[in-house]
């Protein structure tokens, strides 16, 4: 019953506050009915409620309603409803056939619904444009990849309908990357450096060179053999690319491209021992698989594009058409897979797939489809404006995928036993949904049954209720542990309430709220 006045007054609020502080009750019921379509079956309750709160919204002034909605309801105070789009607009400097795009996923974390719709836009604007999609795991810090990261992306990309062309793994690539920084030694553009991490930071916050910036190209090249060859332990060199240390872009001040991880890798193991940066990789990988478009959220930020074009500059490479997007983030909902791991490391939560969490996996649980999730990213499209989701847009979406293709059962939270007197022993059919044709299920009743505790408040000795599509029984005793009533008629009778059900021969449920 709470819930049921929680979306009435969410509703009464929102009528209100859109039709200068007074809400229609007709309107009310329409948006009420419309979200919970179960609801006609009780009608006459649903009206009298929206009466009684409808009274008490417009009662208030239209900043107490305001600020109320605010309370309950935010989402519904956005003033820009996001324009529904059944495609993507077009990409710039597209060429049918000629569009190469990919899904570079670092196999750190289970994906959450920031890839997924990352790599919805990336997979949609392929196939707009006939074009072609790479896999490609970005998996150059042994430290943080597992084997397990790299099958829940192929499985969550699959399970949203996308599909790829080529797949690979940055870590199979290292010999090629060793040939590439070794060019950029000997044409003295890289340089090994000694300085603990501390000191690297320190000197890149003043703008100020070190003193390995100016070795001899010979001294470099010897040094970065000998990193190669295992000679330095982890932590004491780096080679760093000559960057601007006088750049107003932090991440063009000598950045670190290669560093030592004495750590075995899940696809190479212990074969390497030097492992290139972010950066580094990804500038080379995003040519070499001849990517046309990176399409990325916008966290990765100007100055990290800004290095990666230098980087390939060096290199004569063309560098692929960049769009950077505002991240797609949900409120109340760490996206990021750092916090996702601390929350599960300190117990907050019980796993990667915990409904609370937003990994696909957490999101299937909820009963999120894969098609509602690709509507609802092609519908608020990419934008650069910072923005945080409410979940029942997603929500909504997913109601309407539903509602035409799922059976439907009963369910009581929280019952108490139902005794019914007199009761005829039926096998009743119950179709599985409305109005489409998805069959029924046939159930025995023998006069006892569950029913919601929340069912109670309607319940008064002599009250005549309906079980639905069964019979009419009339209450005659209420205790905390059993309803007595008697059984009256089969006929339908019109006003009277009608409850749910289900009989001593049920499933329990455990239902998990994110």
């Amino acid at each position: 019953m709470e819930e049921l006045e929680e979306l009435i007054l969410k509703w009464s609020l929102k009528n209100a506050v859109d039709h200068e502080g007074r809400a229609l009750e007709k309107a009310v019921i329409s948006k009420v009915l419309g979200q919970r379509p179960d609801l006609k079956e009780r009608i006459e309750e649903v009206k009298e409620k929206v009466r009684e709160i409808v009274k008490e919204v417009n009662s208030m002034s239209l900043e107490e309603q305001r600020k109320k909605l605010e309370e309950i309801a935010p989402e519904l105070l956005v003033e820009k409803v996001i324009e529904a789009r059944k495609e993507l607009p077009p990409l710039p400097n597209a060429e049918k056939g000629r569009v190469v795009t990919r899904l570079p996923p670092e196999p750190s974390g289970y994906m959450h619904i920031g890839h997924g719709m990352s790599g919805i836009i990336n997979y949609l604007y392929a196939r707009m444009y006939d074009g072609k999609v790479w896999l490609r795991f970005e998996d150059t810090n042994p430290r943080k990849v597992k084997k397990e990261f790299y099958e829940n992306f192929r499985n969550g990309y699959r399970w949203l309908g996308i599909n790829w062309d080529f797949e690979k793994y940055e870590s199979q690539n290292l010999e090629n990357y060793y040939k590439y920084a070794e060019k950029l030694i000997l044409r003295n553009f890289a340089y090994v450096c000694s300085c603990k991490v501390e000191k690297i930071r320190e000197l890149r916050k003043s703008g100020k060179e070190c003193e390995h910036r100016n070795r001899e190209i010979e001294e470099n090249l010897e040094d970065w053999r000998r990193m190669l060859e295992g000679y330095y332990r982890e932590g004491e060199v780096t080679l760093r690319l000559k960057g601007d240390m006088q750049s107003k872009n932090f991440c063009m001040r000598d950045p670190v491209i290669f560093r030592v991880i004495e750590h075995p890798h899940p696809i190479v193991s212990d074969k390497y021992r030097v492992w290139p940066t972010y950066d580094f990789a990804v500038a080379l990988e995003d040519y070499f698989c001849g990517i046309t478009h990176v399409l990325r959220s916008a966290e990765f930020g100007e100055m990290r594009t800004e290095l990666q074009n230098y980087i390939r500059s060096l290199f004569g490479m063309k560098n692929p058409i960049i769009i950077q997007y505002m991240r797609f983030n949900f409120k109340g909902t760490p996206i990021q897979k750092r916090k996702i791991r601390e929350l599960i490391e300190k117990g907050v939560v019980k796993g990667w797939d915990d409904p609370r969490l937003a990994t696909i996996d957490a999101i299937k649980r909820r009963g999120v489809t894969a098609e509602a999730i690709r509507q609802f990213t092609v519908q608020v499209g990419i934008t650069k404006a910072y923005h945080e989701f409410e979940w029942e847009m997603l929500y909504s979406i997913n109601r309407k995928v539903l509602d035409p293709i799922v059976r439907r059962y009963f369910f009581v939270p929280n019952p108490i036993e139902l005794e019914v007197e007199g009761a005829p022993k039926k096998r009743v059919k119950l179709r599985y949904h409305p109005t489409e044709d998805l069959g029924f299920r046939e159930v025995e009743t023998s006069g006892k049954f569950f029913v919601s505790r929340d069912d109670l408040k309607l319940f008064e000795e002599g009250k005549i209720f309906r079980l639905k599509n069964l019979y009419n029984i009339k209450v005659k005793t209420i205790s905390g542990k059993k309803v007595i009533s008697e059984f009256v008629s089969e006929e339908l009778l019109k006003e009277v309430p009608k409850i749910q059900w289900v009989t001593e021969d049920h499933l329990k449920a455990k239902v998990l709220i994110p």
